[in-house]
């Protein structure tokens, strides 16, 4: 008889072992992003979980499927990177002086995820509403808020509400109890409600959310501040990983903007559009003063609620705009250039 896939990969296939792990990898990359916030971190996570499977198979028992044992793993790894000491990014100088925070963060290696990568997380079958619901899962203020809560919290809501593993299921994956597990969910969602349980975010792609962002692109490039502020919820968040500066109320906000686009000067702002996270987001970039292009100024990421815009996130990271498919200049004809 022929040897099975599994039985060939446990002889040190590689072939073997990709057709038995490939249709797993996007979700895994998906999971470790959730758990993690930062997709670079993500992307290591993930390929330690393969080297993790590929050196363990030969003790895999079978004992649950081989999508439970990956998770198993990728949850584990995940566990020990959230653990860590190693997660905290040199915090940027801003190029100018920001009017005082209202306060600051620690979860400085927030990073966003690319619509291309999040592909899939829905099911196309499941209908608009349960489509609706998984995208949420991965929507940027989701993200942040999974990144407060404790490591082994952040593990458990993700395996039980956003996976759907059985509990039982869950505290086997963590080494754990089912009583255990219901108390731990029961505190890691109360603290999910308070983090993120009053945003009503916007359904992505829709036309109200597609108006928000032209208008508040519009009012971005003209460097109208009392025109970003309209667009604003009274409980809304401006936020800058990695810096930890973030600003809450369209008061505090305004305050930014102001020492923000002062900054800019008679430089001409650049929006380029697209997509994070489900959500509308703009590669933004900046005249150049010496020669007709312009440089990266921030990603930035808009959470639109109902008909106003609910958080803007800016990363401050030029080399996530290459995973957007950004340039790293924008050439601008000098005619239009300053």
């Amino acid at each position: 008889m022929e040897p099975t896939v599994l039985e060939r990969a446990r002889a040190g296939d590689e072939r073997a072992f990709g057709e038995l792990t490939d249709p797993y990898r996007r979700e895994l990359l998906v999971h470790c992003y959730r758990m993690l916030g930062s997709l670079t971190d993500a992307e290591d996570t993930l390929q330690e979980t393969l080297f993790a499977a590929w050196r363990g198979l030969p003790e895999f028992e079978q004992r649950s499927s081989l999508r439970t044992w990956l998770y198993r793993i990728a949850t584990n790894r995940c566990l020990n990177v959230l653990r860590s000491a190693r997660r905290r990014p040199p915090e940027p100088v801003p190029p100018f002086r920001p009017p005082e925070p209202t306060r600051r963060d620690s979860i400085t290696w927030l990073q966003p995820a690319p619509d291309d990568v999040l592909a899939g997380v829905a099911d196309p079958a499941a209908g608009p509403e349960a489509d609706h619901q998984a995208r949420a899962t991965v929507e940027l203020t989701f993200v942040a808020a999974l990144q407060r809560l404790p490591p082994l919290h952040t593990a458990t809501v993700v395996l039980r509400d956003v996976l759907d593993f059985p509990t039982a299921q869950v505290a086997d994956l963590l080494d754990s109890t089912p009583t255990v597990v219901k108390g731990t969910l029961q505190r890691a969602r109360a603290t999910l409600h308070r983090e993120h349980g009053s945003i009503d975010v916007t359904r992505p792609g829709s036309a109200t959310e597609q108006a928000l962002a032209q208008r508040f692109a519009a009012a971005y490039l003209a460097g109208d501040v009392d025109g970003v502020v309209a667009l604003l919820t009274d409980d809304s968040w401006l936020t800058m990983p990695p810096a930890p500066h973030e600003y809450h109320g369209p008061d505090a906000i305004a305050a930014f903007l102001h020492a923000s686009f002062g900054y800019r000067g008679t430089r001409r702002a650049h929006l380029t559009a697209t997509s994070a996270n489900t959500q509308p987001a703009f590669a933004s970039y900046l005249d150049d003063q010496e020669e007709p292009s312009a440089s990266p100024a921030g990603l930035i990421v808009l959470t639109c609620a109902g008909e106003r815009i609910a958080a803007i996130t800016r990363f401050h990271l030029d080399t996530l705009y290459a995973r957007f498919g950004m340039p790293d200049r924008l050439p601008v004809p000098a005619e239009n250039g300053r």
